[in-house]
C-alpha cells in the first residue's frame, strides 16, 4: 500500500529548484507521486515503502543542497 507525505523544504530559491526536486524524486524507484510547491516550500510524495523510505526521499533533496522535514 502506498503512503503518502507531506515535507517541508528549505533552501529553494526559485521555481527551478523545485522542479528540479520533484523531477529528481519522481524518477526514484517507488516514487509513484511527486509534487513540490516552491510558493508553499513543501513537498508531496507517494510512494512504495516496500521500495522507497521516507529517509531515502529526505536524503535525495540533501543531496541537491536543500533541507527536507
Amino acid at each position: 500500500m502506498a503512503e503518502k507525505i507531506e515535507l517541508k523544504i528549505d533552501g529553494m530559491h526559485c521555481g527551478a529548484c523545485a522542479t528540479g526536486i520533484q523531477m529528481l524524486t519522481s524518477q526514484m524507484d517507488g516514487v509513484a507521486f511527486a509534487f513540490v510547491d516552491y510558493d508553499g516550500k513543501k513537498g508531496v510524495f507517494e510512494f512504495d515503502p516496500q521500495k522507497v523510505t521516507q529517509e531515502n526521499i529526505i536524503k535525495a533533496i540533501a543531496e541537491l543542497g536543500y533541507t527536507a522535514s
